[in-house]
């Protein structure tokens, strides 16, 4: 057991987030790096530029600038674990400790949908955060999309973009007026 303890970033949302993004706890590079989708072959700020429209190249405050006026937070499910590297099957079972995220969604009034990146993201949600959620919060649409991180070569971006097209209503302009099981 020579895993550490490790400890998440902080949550990158505004009081406009419309979809918030889950990953399930940030790789090596990222934690390293403190920036969230750091490692070089992550295709999350691609994806994310063309489904929002900005140049993923832009400096990384910049991009995380972007991705928060185009309605889109960003955290991740867990917020403490052990792990040797950054493989969520790498994850010591037991050792997990979830992030806020029912008092986190409760205070956004504007959320519409969540988006879990990959399907450890997918499942620790439905483990932790579900089971907490208000009635509520708990209609919310929930996607399961797949992960975005390179360990998932076998999805292309063109791939990975349709697969996260259901999240293009929420992103456009208007988007309040966008589908929701909340009726807000």
């Amino acid at each position: 057991m020579d895993e550490q303890l490790l400890q998440g970033l902080p949550a990158q949302v505004n009081a406009d987030c419309r979809v918030l993004v889950l990953g399930s706890m940030p790789g090596a590079v990222s934690l390293q790096q403190a920036r969230y989708y750091a490692h070089p072959r992550n295709r999350f700020w691609p994806l994310m530029g063309a489904l929002c429209g900005f140049d993923p190249a832009l400096e990384y405050t910049q991009r995380l600038h972007c991705l928060l006026q185009s309605g889109v937070g960003v955290w991740d499910v867990i917020g403490q674990c052990r792990r040797s590297g950054s493989l969520d099957a790498a994850i010591e079972r037991g050792s997990e400790v979830p992030n806020a995220l029912p008092a986190l969604i409760q205070g956004l009034p504007g959320l519409r949908a969540i988006a879990c990146n990959g399907g450890a993201a997918a499942a620790a949600f439905r483990r932790w955060v579900s089971p907490a959620l208000p009635p509520l919060a708990a209609a919310l649409p929930v996607l399961a999309l797949p992960s975005t991180s390179p360990a998932n070569a076998a999805w292309t971006l063109p791939r990975l973009h349709a697969a996260w097209a259901p999240l293009q209503p929420w992103l456009e302009t208007g988007a309040q007026a966008a589908p929701t099981a909340r009726g807000r």
